[in-house]
């Protein structure tokens, strides 16, 4: 874990609000500050189109009376004193809530391993500039490239502060390095655009500019001339990068706040095999340099990896303090904050690369889809219904043919999970990660 001295300081002010809420009459109570600072560039044509920069340091207090409790916000962690007295007063004034309640301590992080998540290096506006030029140039050389989308570099470093009445005091930094190019090939009526991006924590991990810049102009170039595909049934194939959205739908169901509700179709799975025999799924908070690690959660609980599916078999849920106590469970260290009040969530969540090469997997389904770009929110995690704008290419004989567009695809989640066959080309490009996914017996809904 990174401290520093500015860090060491907001401890000191949550700490003291922490106190001062006790003392106003709280019977228990906890804050949070959430710190950013993030730098971009986006240029287009060789020029800079667009600057960002930004810097926040957002307070959030939250007051406990009993049962009842309530939230009060700002951006300005000096003035944080002023809100305490209104806090106090509005909690007395709340509906009870049975389930709130700080984190249980035996739960709380006592020891802060180093997961390397910030890197020193702090890029100037000018290096970002040159990096983002490059990587639109190297976009632009791609034969068929006939415009630029654009291209950006970026950087941020952010950070979180959590103090609570039961004993936790914590904070970690953690640091994105970021470069994307969007390119257009075609003309007219006829064009196409694709784009690839790469972040990590540390400026090393990142694909280089003219790498990205080169992939996104290669993927727009392949898209070019695009058919319809006939209405029919097919295998599915994700490409990794789309296989992600499934491992994230089954994040929002698998979430302890909707399992609480009701409004999931696996509210009555855990514990049942809801995957293919030999699937995987994993949530790991401590991996280093993970775009989603952190070394304690919302709450100040220690996170500790586990499977979300082992073996196909839904093993729990992602909860947080109020969700486990509302299912008469334990919460497993999932609670995110941003400002106001706890809500689960994930945070490096993978799912683990079967046998199959991904070759080897196109071989195997001989004829169908496989796509790489998803469009709008079709899956309705109460039902698990699934229908998606879709584009990709068409698998003839085992392997990529031309490109197909303008189709939809449609099934159950439910159903998808059970068939779902996974390949071993697995990498970690983001907090969610899979590999390219193979799903039979989807409906393609074209002409």
């Amino acid at each position: 874990m990174t401290d520093t001295p500015d860090l060491y300081r907001l401890k000191s002010v949550a700490a003291d609000l922490v106190a001062q809420a006790r003392r106003a009459g709280a019977d228990a109570a906890d804050v949070v500050v959430v710190r950013g600072t993030a730098l971009a560039i986006e240029v287009r044509d060789g020029r800079v189109e667009e600057t960002e920069r930004s810097e926040s340091d957002d307070l959030s207090l939250r007051v406990f009376v009993g049962r009842r409790f309530a939230t009060v916000s700002t951006n300005a962690p000096s003035e944080a004193a002023a809100l305490v007295e209104r806090a106090v007063a509005m909690a007395r004034h709340a509906p009870e809530d049975p389930y709130a309640g700080l984190a249980d301590p035996e739960a709380l992080a006592r020891e802060f391993p180093d997961l390397d998540l910030v890197d020193p290096t702090a890029p100037s506006a000018a290096q970002l500039t040159e990096t983002a030029l490059a990587t639109e140039a190297a976009m632009r050389e791609v034969a068929g490239v006939s415009r630029s989308g654009g291209a950006s570099a970026s950087w941020s470093l952010g950070g979180l502060v959590l103090a609570t009445s039961g004993g936790f005091t914590g904070a970690y930094l953690g640091s994105r390095h970021g470069r994307s190019a969007m390119a257009v090939a075609g003309e007219g009526t006829a064009m196409e655009r694709d784009y690839w991006s790469s972040s990590a924590a540390h400026l090393e991990d990142v694909e280089d500019a003219e790498h990205v810049g080169r992939r996104a102009g290669e993927r727009a170039v392949r898209r070019v001339a695009p058919r319809r595909v006939e209405t029919q049934t097919a295998t599915i194939v994700y490409e990794p990068r789309a296989a992600t959205s499934l491992v994230r739908a089954l994040a929002g169901a698998a979430n302890g706040a909707a399992i609480a509700r009701g409004t999931s179709f696996l509210k009555d799975k855990r514990g049942e095999r809801v995957f293919a025999p030999g699937i995987r799924i994993t949530d790991d908070p401590m991996r280093r340099r993970g775009l989603g690690s952190r070394p304690f959660d919302g709450e100040g609980v220690a996170g500790r990896p586990f499977a979300l599916v082992e073996d196909g078999i839904l093993a729990d849920w992602l909860l947080d303090g109020a969700t486990a106590r509302e299912l008469g469970l334990t919460s497993n260290g999932r609670a995110a904050r941003g400002g106001g009040s706890p809500s689960p969530s994930s945070t490096n969540l993978t799912l683990e690369p079967g046998r199959l090469g991904p070759a080897e997997l196109l071989a195997q389904v001989g004829t169908g889809l496989y796509v790489t770009d998803l469009i709008g929110h079709g899956a309705n995690l109460v039902t698990g219904d699934y229908s998606l704008g879709a584009a990709g290419y068409w698998i003839e004989n085992g392997e990529l043919g031309g490109p197909v567009s303008e189709i939809t695809i449609a099934g159950n989640l439910g159903e998808m999970f059970a068939r779902m066959v996974v390949a071993n080309d697995l990498e970690f490009r983001g907090a969610t990660n899979a590999p390219t996914i193979a799903i039979e017996g989807l409906t393609i809904a074209g002409r």
